[in-house]
């Protein structure tokens, strides 16, 4: 695609996502995983058949090992160990599972795409980090382990969607990874007339994962989002998962490689979000060294 001409005349707020929706289902979003729909149908029932549930996801072994692997993870403090599905469902309730299975699908979904490895390492350790935040803060601010490790694994869903039918996605967002002072939305924008955070809303809505969630991948690069009194379409909620990954992702780069996965959102963003969270720069440093060894969990 090429960038509009500086000529182009202002599109008004309402034109700008009216557009954006129709790229949206141009561009096609991955279906949801069919397991999520049964799921959910069982949710709407009065009395879920479990026992129904657990064959379904019994049924593929390497979902069904992961999990119980979720299920026995230190977010869950499960004094015993789960050992099948039906536990692990009966542990978790249908909501969790549904966004554990959700997680656990975007993996395979994007396989497909570009520099995967590199995207899934990126989102693992922001969830993982984010996971881990909600377990240092007074009373995590109303954010459970689980739903802050969710949205750090969703939160940036929508670049391997947009990878996949624009080739000239990977420069744009080198441009928006080192643009300083424009919020990293513009960036794509002017070139693509679409976001990622768009798209993965989209993505997440469509996957059923709850609207605090979508809420916070639509406006995870959005200051005004994280002010005392934010854009119209944003909970407390959403706006402390943003600030809660955001501090992640930072928490992660001072703990690697400064070119690893290096951004500008921090200077841009880490003010209004340590302030919505209770915290001041005096407060990095623990936080810093605290996080180091989930940061390389997995090394």
């Amino acid at each position: 695609m090429t960038e509009a001409p500086a000529s182009a005349p202002t599109v008004a707020p309402l034109d700008v996502e009216s557009r954006m929706g129709i790229e949206v289902r141009n561009i096609g979003i991955p279906p949801r995983p069919a397991i999520l729909d049964q799921i959910n149908r069982e949710m709407a029932n009065s009395d879920p058949d479990f026992n129904h549930l657990a064959e379904l996801i019994g049924s593929d072994v390497a979902l069904s090992a992961s999990l119980i692997k979720v299920a026995n993870s230190p977010y869950y403090g499960f004094s015993k160990k789960v050992r099948s599905v039906q536990e692990a469902l009966l542990v978790l309730g249908l909501k969790v599972t549904v966004r554990t299975i959700a997680g656990l699908s975007l993996k395979a979904v994007f396989k497909r795409a570009p520099s995967f490895e590199r995207f899934w390492d990126a989102s693992a350790g922001t969830a993982r980090v984010s996971g881990w935040l909600v377990q240092q803060l007074p009373r995590g601010h109303g954010i459970r382990a689980e739903d802050a490790y969710t949205f750090g694994l969703f939160r940036d869903c929508g670049i391997p969607v947009l990878m996949i039918p624009f080739p000239e996605y990977r420069g744009i967002l080198h441009k928006a990874n080192e643009e300083a002072l424009l919020p990293f939305t513009d960036v794509e924008d002017a070139a693509l007339s679409i976001n990622h955070a768009i798209v993965g809303a989209e993505l997440a809505e469509n996957w059923l994962l709850p609207e605090d969630i979508h809420q916070a991948i639509r406006y995870h690069h959005a200051l005004s989002a994280l002010l005392s009194k934010p854009s119209p379409g944003i909970s407390p909620a959403a706006q402390r998962l943003i600030a809660l990954a955001q501090l992640a992702e930072y928490l992660i780069q001072q703990n690697t490689d400064q070119d690893h996965n290096h951004t500008q959102e921090w200077p841009k963003l880490g003010a209004a979000c340590l302030a919505l969270l209770g915290l001041g720069d005096d407060d990095l440093p623990a936080l810093v060294a605290g996080s180091g060894t989930v940061v390389h969990e997995d090394e």
